[in-house]
């Protein structure tokens, strides 16, 4: 609760009206209840309001800052993270994971929807892609600190789906990579330090984002594709995977090395470093130890910051925080169940679904030391099982479990019953035009 409170308070500023923001935080708390899909609906009925208008105008019409409402999230989550990790001493590397994640839409009217490639998905599907920067401590915890959506170039050129979908006179057609620069010169302009960017093969074939980086002095371990090319030596030029078929022959390139614990163990694998004409860059190859396949991070560290072998691959293992942040807002808090339409309000529901991680990781990582209670890991895989296992440290979907239990909206008696039929005859009056729109069809194919 006193996460809750604090982010609240920071997030006062933000609104043009104080009913504006307490609705906002009562949508917050809908968002951590126990709600089994969080849109218009089921919120406004959550909250306690007698029909989703209010909770419709708060994403659409409201007049608050959105962008800096997630300025106010990202500087909660650095602080929070920063406390937490201090209390032990728990430096370790600070990381910038950048990574998109999709929403499978129906239909043509939501803002940015098109057939594209859904990770969620793993096929091409109908939907809409947002770019995500997740701030990771290690040790410690993470969360979602940034976003955008990617808008298709067809959308943007095209001034009546523009104005259909709500998006702003002044958007101009962005790549992932330059939404990358656009949410990463954000963070910088609120004073966030990473110790290394990461991100995938989107954002390390990107140029225009590693220039960005280097010319920040921001050192970064990004993926790259296997047909990436190197600059090996002054007249030498060849891909990732060229390199890797001359070069990694030696088996003295290849340590095996962990990339980190993660729940079942250490993540081992073979790794191999390759120096290029530049003694800034460097190529990182991993190589999965059963099936062989192989991952290259294409690696800048400047001058005067400590360059290492096992440093850079901490930071290539510490990439995946950000897919569980994904996982949580998914699962947790209904990133993907927002069934708005305009850009702002997109926009809108991420940043209050980015809040509500943000709240839960912060109060997890203060509470990690205090309520880690496992049994020291085995040795030996003939080990026996220890009598009492204990706890692992609490979660962030425990924490929200909890808040869910603790942060309960007043509402009156017959307020079931009110939402029961108000469903009712929502549902019917829709129905009714459907009808309505299907007969004018009918009627034109007759003709």
């Amino acid at each position: 609760m006193r996460a809750r409170a604090e982010l609240l308070e920071r997030l006062r500023l933000c609104f043009a009206r104080t009913q504006t923001w307490q609705h906002a935080g009562r949508y917050l708390s809908a968002l951590v209840s126990q709600v089994p899909k969080r849109n218009g609906w089921t919120i406004a009925e959550h909250v306690g309001d007698h029909a989703p208008d209010r909770t419709q105008r708060l994403l659409n019409r409201a007049v608050w800052d959105t962008l800096g409402a997630m300025s106010q999230v990202r500087r909660f989550v650095v602080a929070g993270l920063g406390q937490a990790a201090s209390r032990k001493r728990r430096r370790g590397l600070v990381i910038g994971a950048l990574d998109e994640t999709g929403q499978a839409k129906a239909g043509t009217a939501t803002c940015g929807v098109k057939r594209q490639y859904m990770g969620c998905a793993g096929r091409v599907a109908n939907g809409i892609n947002t770019v995500h920067l997740s701030y990771v401590r290690e040790r410690t915890g993470h969360a979602l600190i940034g976003a955008r959506q990617w808008i298709p170039a067809e959308h943007v050129n095209d001034p009546q789906a523009s104005a259909r979908t709500g998006l702003p006179a002044e958007l101009e057609f962005r790549t992932k990579g330059q939404l990358a620069i656009d949410i990463c010169t954000e963070a910088y302009a609120d004073g966030v330090a990473f110790d290394f960017a990461c991100g995938d093969e989107v954002y390390g074939t990107c140029t225009q984002l590693r220039e960005f980086f280097e010319q920040r002095g921001q050192a970064y371990v990004l993926r790259v594709a296997t047909t990436f090319m190197l600059q090996l030596a002054a007249q030498t030029r060849m891909t990732c995977a060229q390199a890797v078929k001359q070069l990694g022959r030696d088996k003295r390139r290849w340590e095996v090395r962990s990339a980190g614990a993660g729940s079942k163990g250490q993540r081992w694998y073979a790794w191999a470093w390759i120096a290029t004409a530049s003694p800034r860059h460097h190529l990182l190859v991993r190589r999965h130890l059963q099936s062989g396949e192989l991952a290259f991070h294409y690696c800048y560290v400047p001058e005067g910051q400590i360059l290492t072998k096992t440093r850079l691959i901490r930071a290539a293992g510490l990439r995946w925080p950000v897919e569980e942040d994904f996982e949580f807002s998914k699962d947790s808090f209904g990133l993907d169940q927002c069934q708005a339409r305009l850009y702002t309000a997109i926009a809108r529901h991420t940043v209050l679904v980015m809040a509500a991680l943000a709240i839960c990781a912060v109060t997890a990582a203060r509470l990690k030391d205090r309520t880690d209670t496992q049994a020291p890991p085995p040795n030996r895989p003939d080990e026996a099982p220890p009598t009492e296992p204990g706890t692992i440290p609490l979660t962030v979907p425990e924490v929200k479990r909890l808040l869910a239990g603790v942060v309960q909206q007043p509402k009156p008696p017959d307020h079931d019953t009110h939402w029961r039929n108000w469903r009712r005859r929502h549902q019917a009056r829709a129905r009714w035009f459907h009808q309505r729109a299907r007969l004018n069809r009918d009627y034109a194919l007759a003709r």
